[in-house]
């Protein structure tokens, strides 16, 4: 785990985050960790209009059951000229060992066009400067 993740977004896994063997389904965690990963993209570049362009390859290292408390963590690895790569691991709150691991998710920012935008952004941000001041249309 790299030194820098930082564990921001627990949630409680319920009975619809489970699949048919009782145990936390591989596509409630995905979605939390792009919903995640988006809101982080969104505070690291200052725009709301980023999109998933990537996700590599997703490692289950173990489950969760219902009741478990889960918290994800992200931490900025790369920026490019207008794009933002980071790395996710969601963990079991109480015992910290991982749940699932992704090395690299990609979002690109983008233009009022709808088309790939540079950011101007070379490092990770702990402030809240970058939060966008207005949404788009």
């Amino acid at each position: 785990m790299l030194e820098e993740m930082s564990f921001r977004t627990r949630k409680w896994v319920r009975p619809e985050d489970l699949n048919a063997n009782d145990t936390l389904f591989g596509g409630s965690v995905l979605r939390w960790v792009d919903e995640e990963a988006a809101i982080f993209a969104i505070l690291q570049l200052g725009n709301h209009r980023v999109v998933t362009k990537f996700m590599s390859s997703v490692e289950f290292v173990a489950s969760a059951r219902l009741g478990d408390l889960v918290e994800l963590g992200l931490t900025a690895t790369r920026f490019g000229r207008t794009s933002l790569t980071m790395r996710a691991e969601v963990r079991n709150i109480v015992t910290h060992e991982p749940i699932v691991t992704v090395d690299e998710i990609v979002f690109v920012n983008l233009g009022d066009d709808g088309r790939p935008a540079p950011h101007g952004f070379t490092e990770a941000t702990h402030t809240r400067d970058r939060v966008p001041q207005h949404r788009p249309d």
